[in-house]
């Protein structure tokens, strides 16, 4: 299924210098801005060796009729967009694969554990996009349990255990 809206973003990476022996920075993304800039992914923004910030590069939040029930839960909240940066053989170590509103869509990429995967701040417009496409398109699906049908102990056949009365021949 084809996504009915698109919002183009882009993003923002935080790179912080660890305190540890095993990895030099520890990277985040902190900001999704609407649009898509006229610079290269990776473009350093501020900082320094200790902390610095990047543009990560742009995409597009995808949103599907389907999950239209996600998207109202997670505006219930404080509104998360979760983005995902898959793992590179070279530097920068991460590359800029989704941005989400879609909480199930967001936790399903931690599942390779090699993905970082990690939630921001939902801007504003962005919000107020998600709001409208929601009431436009959400239709609340009813839950039916399902029931089972009820045995027959006639419609059962009961057969004797070998040893009971069956003659042992």
């Amino acid at each position: 299924m084809a996504a009915l809206a698109h919002i183009p973003v882009a993003v923002i990476v935080d790179r912080i210098k660890a305190e540890s022996q095993w990895i030099d920075y520890i990277w985040q993304p902190s900001a999704v801005l609407v649009g898509a800039p006229e610079a290269e992914p990776w473009t350093k923004l501020s900082g320094d060796d200790e902390r610095a910030s990047f543009y990560a590069g742009s995409t597009a939040i995808e949103l599907y009729t389907s999950d239209t029930g996600n998207y109202r839960d997670n505006l219930l909240g404080d509104g998360k967009l979760w983005v995902i940066l898959t793992p590179t053989e070279s530097d920068p170590p991460y590359a800029l694969f989704k941005v989400t509103a879609d909480p199930t869509e967001g936790e399903a990429q931690t599942e390779t554990g090699a993905n970082l995967v990690d939630t921001v701040d939902m801007p504003d417009v962005i919000r107020a996009t998600l709001e409208a496409f929601v009431a436009e398109h959400h239709v609340e699906q009813t839950f039916f349990k399902r029931k089972r049908d009820r045995a027959n102990p006639d419609a059962l056949g009961r057969r004797g255990h070998p040893g009971q009365g069956q003659g042992n021949g």
